[in-house]
C-alpha cells in the first residue's frame, strides 16, 4: 500500500477547489441564463406566446421559427421563454414564503425548546405525509387551478423542510460559547436569536433555498402537467409536456424541449446550491 503523504494531499487541493468552482460557476451560468430569458420574455418574444397559426402547426425546428411550432401553430421558443418566467416566478415566490415561515418557526423552536419544539416536529411529520400534488388537489378544490394554488401548495410543503433544517442548525448555534456568553450577560432569547444565531445560520438557509428552488420548479411542472397550475392559455413547461403526449411520434420536439428546460433548471439550481455550500460553509472547504 502506498502511503498518503502531505504532498499528495496538497496536490489534490487545487483539483477539489476547481471542482467546487466548476459547480458554482456552471450553476450560476445556467440560472443566470434562465433568469435572463425569463426577464426578456416580459418585454420581447419572437412571437406572442399565445398566438395561434393553424396553417403553420407542427412545423419542425428551423422550418418555421427557431424551435418550430406546436399543434396550434404557436411558436415553441416563445412559449418556452414565457414558461420560464411562469416557472421561476412561482418557484421563487413559493420558496421565499415557505423559507421565511419555516425559518422563523425553526429559530423560535430552538430558542424556546420544550413543547414548542415537539409540536413543530409533529406538524412537520403531518405535512411530510401529504405529497404536494395531493395538497394542490385539495387546494384546487377550494381555490381553483391557478398561480395562487401552485404557490400555496409548494410553500406549505417548503415550510417543514426549512423548519427542520433551521431548527437543527439553530440548536448547534445555541450550544456555542458565544451564545453562552451572550446569555451570561443577560441578553434575551429574542436578542440572541437575531444577533447571534441567525447571522451564523443564514448561509445554510441560502444554500438550502437554492437547492429547494430546483425541487420547486419540478413540483410546479408536475402541477401544471396535471392541470393544477396556471390556467390556459398561459404557457408553462409542465402543460407543454402534457400537450405533447399525443404528438410524441409526429412531433417529438414538443416533449423534448420543455423536458430539457426542466432538467436544466433543476440541474442548474442543484449545482448552484452545491457550489454555494462549499463556498459559504468553512467546514466543507476544510474537508
Amino acid at each position: 500500500m502506498v502511503p498518503i503523504t502531505s504532498a499528495a494531499i496538497a496536490s489534490r487541493r487545487p483539483a477539489s477547489r476547481l471542482s467546487r468552482r466548476t459547480n458554482l460557476i456552471s450553476g450560476a451560468v445556467i440560472v443566470g441564463l434562465m433568469i435572463a430569458a425569463a426577464l426578456l420574455s416580459l418585454v420581447w418574444t419572437p412571437l406572442p406566446p399565445e398566438k395561434m397559426q393553424i396553417v403553420h402547426k407542427l412545423q419542425p425546428p428551423l422550418a418555421f421559427g427557431l424551435l418550430g411550432t406546436d399543434q396550434f401553430g404557436r411558436d415553441v421558443l416563445s412559449m418556452l421563454m414565457a414558461g420560464c418566467w411562469n416557472s421561476l416566478s412561482i418557484a421563487i415566490t413559493a420558496v421565499a414564503i415557505g423559507g421565511t415561515l419555516g425559518s422563523v418557526a425553526g429559530i423560535s423552536a430552538a430558542a424556546i425548546r420544550g413543547p414548542l419544539e415537539a409540536l413543530l416536529m409533529r406538524i412537520c411529520d403531518v405535512i411530510f405525509a401529504l405529497p404536494p400534488i395531493l395538497l394542490a388537489m385539495v387546494l384546487g378544490a377550494f381555490l381553483g387551478p391557478g398561480r395562487s394554488t401552485a404557490i400555496a401548495a409548494i410553500a406549505v410543503f417548503m415550510i417543514p423542510v426549512f423548519a427542520r433544517v433551521t431548527l437543527a442548525t439553530s440548536l448547534q448555534a445555541w450550544s456555542r460559547d458565544y451564545v453562552t456568553a451572550a446569555r451570561a450577560i443577560g441578553n434575551t432569547r429574542l436578542t440572541i436569536s437575531l444577533r447571534h444565531v441567525l447571522p451564523n445560520i443564514i448561509s445554510q438557509i441560502i444554500v438550502h433555498g437554492a437547492i429547494q428552488l430546483g425541487l420547486a420548479i419540478l413540483t410546479e411542472a408536475g402541477l401544471s402537467f396535471l392541470g393544477l397550475g396556471l390556467a390556459p392559455p398561459a404557457p408553462t413547461w409542465g402543460r407543454m409536456l402534457a400537450d405533447a403526449q399525443t404528438y410524441l411520434a409526429l412531433a417529438p420536439w414538443l416533449a423534448i424541449l420543455p423536458g430539457l428546460a426542466i432538467a436544466l433548471a433543476v440541474l442548474g439550481f442543484n449545482m448552484l446550491g452545491d457550489g454555494l455550500r462549499d463556498l459559504l460553509d468553512p467546514r466543507e472547504a476544510s474537508r
